[in-house]
Order: C-alpha cells, then structure tokens, then sequence
C-alpha cells in the first residue's frame, strides 16, 4: 500500500488510533469538490461561506466551552475593572501631601484624607511627608577619620576643623517630587559651600568660641536664598554647630600663633598705659605753663597799673626786687667803703656753692657780712 495513503501506516509506523471518531476536517477534505476532478486544470471551486462560519463557531464553542463559559469569563472581566477601579483609592496622612501625575504630567496635590485617582497607567500618586523635620549630618563626628568635607579656610587664613548637621522639611511637595532629581544630595551640597563661604569671612577665634551662633543663622539664610533660587520647595529650619576645632597636625603651629598674639596685645597694652602716663604729664605741665603764664600777666598789669602812677617809686622798688633774688641765691661779703682800708680776707666757705637751704635760711635771717 503507497505511503500516502490514508487507511495504511504510512512510512514512520501505524496511525494514531482515532477511538472511532472521525475527523471532521479529514471527511470533508476527502469528499469530492465539485468542478472535476483535482488535477484536471478546471477553475476553482467557490468559497462556501457558511460552512466557513459554521467551522469558526465550532471552533469557538471548542474554546470556550459554550455560552456558560463566555458568562464567566465576563464576569471575571468585570470583576477585575472592579478591582482596578477601586485600587485608585488611597489615603493620604496628616503628615503628608500627595502629588499626582496624569500620564506623567503634574496634575494636582491632595491634601491629608481620604483621596481617589485614576489607578495606573493614567495617573500616579507619591506621597511626601511634609510637616516631618529631617536632619542631614555634614562632617560626622571630631572622633571619626578627618575628612576634606570638614576642613574649611577661615578669613583670617587659618583652618579649621568643623563639623554641623542641617534640619529641613519641604515646603512645596510639587517643587520637591518634579524641580530636584535628589534633593538629599542638593540640600547636602548648598549646605557645605554656604558654611565654607560664611567661615571664609569669618576668622578663627570667633568660631571656636563666642560666633557660632552668629555663623549658624549666617549659613541657614545663606543656605535658603540659594534653594529658594533653584525652586526646591525646601524650608530650611535650623543650622547646628556640632563640633569646631583646629585640625591636629596644625594645633602646634596654631597655639605658636596664640602665644605671639598674646605677647602683641601685652606689649601694645604697655604702651598705650605709657603713653596715657606721658600724656597725663604733658597735661599738667601744659596746665601749670598756662597758669604761670597767666600769674605773670596779671601781675605785670598790677605793676605796670602802680608804675603809671608813681614811675620812679615803682623802678625803684623793682631794682631791689630784682637784686634781692639775684643776692639771695649768692654768697656774699659787703664792704663799707667808709671803712679802714686793711685787707679783706674772705673766708673759704664764700666760695662754696651754697645749699638751698642755706639760702633760704641765710635770706630769712637777713644775714649781712
């Protein structure tokens, strides 16, 4: 029997066994076609659309298992547009704002409550917390390793070792999701370039002890106009100083820098206690000048009133004034040229200088030799 016939095993063994069933396809395609025999070069046959439809509706009921079935397979569609429906419910905290994307597209921000949106793929929901503080550590801790985010260049052209945390929450939830890829990293770096640019004008001394609170509210305004300029959404609450110190391997050269500035400051305090002595003296002796210079003024204007009245009386009584002070402050012998004309010996003390003293006592006496 040829391979190709049905009813025999063909090459690779014997049929399947067909329990008595008959193919359906296989009877039809073994009818004869009307329009002569296959082969014989005649037109084709005409399409049979009825038995086409009645072939898909077998087909179909094979399927799906007949009209029960298609019921439960629509239920089970309606069940799950239910179910999606429903998922676009959500609640949203006091402590948060949500904002929502229509096809990516900023659409609105909800308020805390029970909300609903359009499930996925039309809209989506992220949640941002609001009123919570976050705090964002800069530097570590003096225990941990230095590290080049702690060192700054003070104003005065030292530097300093300065570690700080920065405490923000966002201000503007839309601002926060779509202006700022990470806003933790962005927060993070105005934070470290606002204290550099404060500490750089700023010297050493006021930050390791009495300025940190004048350096912290410097670097928190600092720090909000710039995030206010990129449009962040961010509030910036609180800029803390954790720890302030020179870096180790400077601290020697710093404490010789301390000691030569003390030394600077005593030495510039003696001088300014010298130079108010010198100018308290140049006062009183400007005071003492001016006021002998006025005694001698006024009594020039006495002597000179007394001379226009008596002109040889008063010459007179100035010529024995005068001699007298130049006399007192002198030793001297007076001779009386009525006298014998012996020789004078003068005695050895005559010219010895005479003490003050002496001259005051010798013009109270009167003495006369």
């Amino acid at each position: 029997m040829p391979w190709n016939d049905n009813a025999g095993p063909g090459p690779w063994g014997s049929p399947p066994p067909n329990d008595g069933k008959k193919d359906p396809d296989r009877s039809r395609s073994d009818e004869p076609r009307s329009g002569g025999p296959r082969g014989s070069g005649g037109p084709p046959p005409p399409v049979d659309v009825n038995a086409l439809l009645e072939r898909l509706s077998d087909r179909l009921r094979q399927t799906f298992g007949g009209p029960s079935r298609g019921r439960a397979i629509a239920a089970t569609a309606l069940g799950v547009a239910a179910l999606w429906a429903i998922s676009g419910v959500y609640v949203v905290e006091p402590k948060e704002q949500s904002v929502v994307t229509t096809f990516g597209a900023y659409s609105r921000t909800d308020q805390p409550g029970l909300r609903y949106h359009m499930p996925w793929p039309i809209e989506h929901v992220e949640l941002v917390p609001v009123t919570s503080i976050q705090t964002l550590d800069i530097g570590g801790t003096v225990s941990q390793p230095l590290s080049d985010e702690r060192l700054m260049l003070t104003g005065d052209e030292n530097i300093v070792d300065l570690s700080f945390t920065v405490q923000w929450k966002v201000s503007d939830a839309a601002k926060y999701v779509f202006n700022v890829r990470d806003p933790n990293t962005v927060i993070k770096d105005v934070a470290e370039s606002a204290m550099r640019e404060v500490v750089g004008r700023t010297a050493l001394q006021p930050i390791l002890t009495t300025g940190r609170g004048q350096l912290q509210d410097q670097t928190e305004q600092l720090m909000q106009r710039i995030l206010d300029r990129y449009d962040v959404g961010v509030s910036i609450q609180s800029v803390n100083i954790q720890a302030a110190t020179t870096p180790a391997p400077v601290l020697e050269a710093y404490r010789d820098v301390q000691r030569a500035a003390q030394n600077a400051e005593s030495a510039a305090n003696n001088a300014r206690g010298e130079a108010a002595q010198i100018r308290q003296a140049a006062l009183g002796y400007r005071e003492q000048v001016v006021r002998e210079a006025a005694g001698d003024a006024d009594r020039f204007n006495q002597i000179y009133a007394q001379y226009k009245l008596a002109p040889a009386v008063t010459r007179e009584r100035l010529y024995i004034e005068t001699m007298q002070r130049v006399l007192e402050k002198s030793n001297k012998v007076i001779i009386d040229n009525k006298g014998a004309t012996a020789p004078v010996i003068l005695p050895p003390d005559i010219f010895r200088p005479r003490t003050s003293a002496a001259a005051s006592t010798a013009a109270a006496e009167g003495t006369v030799r």
